[in-house]
């Protein structure tokens, strides 16, 4: 019981270019053999001003322990900056992918662009930062879903 009191757990990992994540989850644990850390309960990753909140995480590193993949899972939701606008979204998992530098959200994906009121709606939202491409993916005949108002001059 004590040490479920005190597992709430800061850490910073240096990834590339000295960007600095902080982590922190009531429950954290670890296997270096398969290389991946879960954490539960109240997680919360900040990477500058991006910010991940989930029930769940689990972040898989390589040879080096450095991270190269993040899945978060119940009610992950997640604020990030993308050229200068700050959007926000949901879905029922997030993957970043760290190499690539991408974002994937899967089932009842949601992003909105709060300035612009710019909507994205789909089974499968892509966002890829480095190419800013963004895909939308639908199945079961449900269409994706592109939300946006006309400003008129």
């Amino acid at each position: 019981m004590f040490a479920r009191k005190i597992i709430l757990l800061f850490f910073c990992i240096s990834v590339s270019l000295a960007t600095k994540i902080e982590v922190k989850a009531l429950n954290f644990y670890s296997d270096e053999n398969k290389g991946e850390s879960i954490l539960s309960g109240d997680v919360e990753v900040k990477r500058g001003e991006d910010i991940l909140n989930a029930g769940k995480l689990i972040i898989y590193t390589d040879k080096n322990r450095k991270p190269i993949r993040y899945e978060a899972t119940q009610n992950p939701k997640f604020k990030i900056n993308l050229k200068g606008k700050v959007y926000k979204g949901e879905g029922d998992k997030l993957i970043y992918n760290v190499v690539d530098d991408t974002y994937e959200i899967d089932g009842n994906a949601y992003i909105n662009e709060p300035i612009n009121h710019q909507k994205l709606c789909g089974d499968k939202i892509i966002v890829d930062r480095k190419k800013n491409i963004y895909k939308i993916q639908s199945k079961d005949n449900k269409p994706a879903r592109f939300v946006f108002d006309l400003k008129q001059k």
